[in-house]
């Protein structure tokens, strides 16, 4: 396969995976339940149920978890917290604050290895943080008049836990089979939101919601986002992460009719700009000089 055929497999995989992620919202918002922590247990039984099977396909179940180590475990954890406090925040605010402060995850990937590895940060980054902070500013004035203050501080955890699972990994140099940490992940957040789950108030039209949330959204964004890894270098992978946030507001504006507000609509243009300009400006680094 040519080097244009890779990039334009890897970025159509890419798209893909983006677009999952971002049916979350829609999703949550198109059935009855209302209670976060049993959108989470069933979200994160569906995934289990599926990567299950990837991971049979794949070979012994049993072999690929133990291969994932602490590391995977440590990853899983986190993918855990990310998975629950994702959930709770979109039952408790708009989709679009949550999508806003998840976005910034890079950036604060960046800022946790400058602080726990003593990391380099170029300065592009540095002021790519400094507009997306100001544009999370505008997001929580906006959580506050709205009253959705609580789900945005709780959507925090998400970049938080996405920084800290790159450090400690990058710590123990370890390099993680996303299929079993995610897994892991998922076993972890059913774990966890099951005892708040409790009674069950799902309706079959609300499983099948919840089955795809947790076999599409999740299980099938995370397969495709693994196989554009195969085509796309890292530079160019992050050149994606804007796409969930844009998607995911634009799908729960125009299908279920929920405005994110002109402070969190103008927040989030400041957020994925500046992750989008970050993201190019260090893909356009990283690409090979042509001789």
């Amino acid at each position: 396969m040519s080097a244009h055929a890779n990039r334009a497999t890897g970025t159509l995989l890419m798209i893909a995976a983006e677009l999952c992620w971002a049916t979350a919202g829609v999703i949550v918002r198109s059935q009855s339940v209302t209670n976060g922590w049993e959108i989470t247990w069933w979200r994160s039984f569906f995934m289990v149920l599926f990567l299950l099977v990837v991971l049979r396909v794949r070979g012994s179940i049993v072999q690929q978890l133990r291969a994932a180590g602490v590391a995977g475990l440590v990853s899983g954890l986190l993918l855990a917290i990310m998975m629950v406090c994702f959930i709770i925040a979109i039952s408790q605010t708009n989709v679009a604050n949550v999508l806003i402060i998840a976005a910034t995850s890079p950036f604060f990937a960046a800022l946790l290895g400058y602080l726990f590895l003593r990391e380099q940060v170029p300065m592009r980054t540095w002021l790519a943080m400094l507009v997306a902070f100001a544009g999370m500013a505008l997001t929580f004035a906006d959580g506050v008049s709205m009253g959705g203050m609580a789900g945005i501080l709780i959507a925090f955890a998400i970049p938080v836990a996405y920084g800290f699972n790159i450090i400690i990994l990058r710590r123990m140099h370890a390099s993680v089979d996303m299929v079993p940490a995610l897994m892991l992940g998922g076993l972890l957040s059913a774990f966890l939101a099951f005892p708040f789950s409790l009674p069950f108030t799902a309706a079959a039209a609300d499983l099948a919601w919840l089955g795809l949330m947790g076999v599409l959204q999740l299980g099938i964004g995370c397969i495709f986002m693994m196989r554009a890894v195969r085509h796309l270098s890292a530079a160019e992978i992050g050149l994606f992460s804007p796409l969930e946030a844009i998607f995911g507001t634009l799908s729960v504006w125009l299908l279920i009719g929920e405005h994110p507000g002109s402070a969190a609509l103008y927040g989030g243009l400041m957020v994925v700009g500046a992750l989008a300009v970050n993201e190019f400006v260090a893909w356009r680094r990283a690409r090979p000089a042509v001789a």
